[in-house]
């Protein structure tokens, strides 16, 4: 199946509609926009017409960028979409001069960035109910 990705400059409403059903209803967690959304570049995947999956890009310090709020629709899990956004998302950040990529990923779907090459970091954490672990990844 072919999808397509496209990146903005700014939270996209189906963006923020995806992380919405993703994180906040199936999920459960409260405070999912933040400031950091203004400044991110924000992933959609979509299937046709529909946005499927999401995730945002963020810079910490020059050379280094942050992946975060990647999420998936429940009917394309396992089709490979996520990698798609992390892809899109790290090769946005190698263009623009990313040498490292992190990222906080729920420790329930580390396996899932450990295939696209993360290594977890001793920072273990919490991010309201849910444990985390740091993960990085060298472009």
């Amino acid at each position: 199946m072919q999808y397509q990705v496209k990146l903005f400059h700014a939270l996209h409403p189906d963006s923020a509609e995806i992380r919405k059903t993703v994180f906040m209803q199936e999920q459960g967690f409260q405070q999912e926009f933040d400031e950091i959304d203004s400044r991110a570049v924000h992933a959609v995947v979509y299937d046709g017409d529909r946005p499927i999956a999401t995730g945002r890009l963020f810079t910490e310090r020059p050379g280094c960028y942050v992946i975060g709020r990647v999420a998936v629709l429940p009917d394309y899990r396992g089709k490979h979409v996520g990698n798609a956004v992390v892809q899109a998302l790290e090769a946005w950040a190698k263009e623009h001069g990313g040498k490292l990529v992190s990222l906080s990923a729920q420790c329930r779907v580390s396996g899932f960035y450990e295939k696209l090459g993360y290594q977890k970091t001793n920072d273990t954490h919490m991010d309201e109910f849910c444990p985390h672990v740091t993960m990085e990844k060298k472009l």
